[in-house]
C-alpha cells in the first residue's frame, strides 16, 4: 500500500551528530571513571536511551554521568551538527507534497528540537516524540505507535526510517514498513542484517518508496 506517514529517527538519520555523541561520551567517561574510550568502543552506545548506557557503565554514578553528558552535548551542539546530504531538500519536498511526518527519537524533546531548529528542519515537523513522551523507548513499539497516532496514520501506510537496530525493531514491532539508512555509523551491512523493508543509499531514495 502507498506510504502516507513517515516517521524519522533524528541523530544518525537526518542529522550527523555522531562525532558530538562520541565526544560527549568520551568526556563523560573520562571525567567519571577515568577511562579513555575510543570511537569504536562507543559505537554500541549510539542509539539506546542514555540512561541505559550509563547504568551499564556505572549504575551508582548514572545520574551524574547523564548530567555531565547532556551539559557537554548541549554546550558543544552547534559546533558539530550538520545535515546529511540531501536531507533538507527531500524533507522539504515531502512536506510540500503533503506527507505526514514526525520525529521519533530517544532524545528528550527539548534537545531534539534544538537540532531541528539549528538545521532548519523544525518547520517540517510539528510532532516530535521524545524519550520524555513514552514509558518504553525504542525498540518497544510505543514511540512509533505514538508518532503514528499523532498523525492519524495506519501501520500499513507508515514508514519508520532510522540508522540503528532500535529504530528498525520499533517499527517492526509496531507493524509499520521500515527503512534503514546506508550511512549508519554501524555500516550498511549492519543495517541490512536487521531485515528492514528498504535500505537507503541517499535520502532522496524515499521518493521511489512513497511512489510505489
Amino acid at each position: 500500500m502507498t506510504i502516507k506517514t513517515l516517521l524519522f529517527d533524528l541523530d544518525g538519520t537526518l542529522i550527523d551528530s555522531n562525532e558530538l555523541i562520541v565526544a560527549s561520551f568520551q568526556h563523560t567517561f573520562k571525567k567519571h571513571i577515568g577511562k579513555d574510550y575510543t570511537k569504536e568502543d562507543i559505537l554500541p552506545f549510539i542509539g539506546p536511551p542514555l540512561k541505559d548506557t550509563m547504568n551499564e557503565i556505572n549504575s551508582e554514578q548514572a545520574e551524574q554521568m547523564m548530567a555531565t553528558y547532556r551539559d557537554h552535548n548541549l554546550t558543544n551542539h552547534d559546533a558539530y551538527i550538520e545535515l546529511y546530504d540531501g536531507v533538507y531538500e527531500t524533507i522539504k519536498s515531502l512536506h510540500e507534497q503533503g506527507y505526514q511526518m514526525a520525529i521519533v527519537t530517544t532524545k528528550i524533546e527539548e534537545t531534539a528540537r534544538k537540532g531541528l531548529e539549528l538545521t532548519g528542519l523544525d518547520k517540517f515537523f510539528d510532532v516530535v516524540i521524545g524519550l520524555d513522551h513514552v514509558s518504553h523507548a525504542k525498540p518497544d513499539a510505543e514511540p512509533v505507535l505514538k508518532g503514528m497516532k499523532a498523525l492519524n496514520g495506519e501501520p500499513e501506510t507508515t514508514l519508520m526510517v532510522g540508522d540503528n537496530s532500535h529504530d528498525i525493531h520499533s517499527g517492526q514491532n509496531a507493524g509499520t514498513k521500515t527503512a534503514g539508512v546506508g550511512w549508519s555509523a554501524k555500516g550498511r551491512e549492519f543495517m541490512e542484517s536487521l531485515n528492514p523493508d528498504y535500505v537507503l543509499n541517499h535520502m532522496s531514495d524515499l521518493f521511489d518508496i512513497v511512489e510505489e
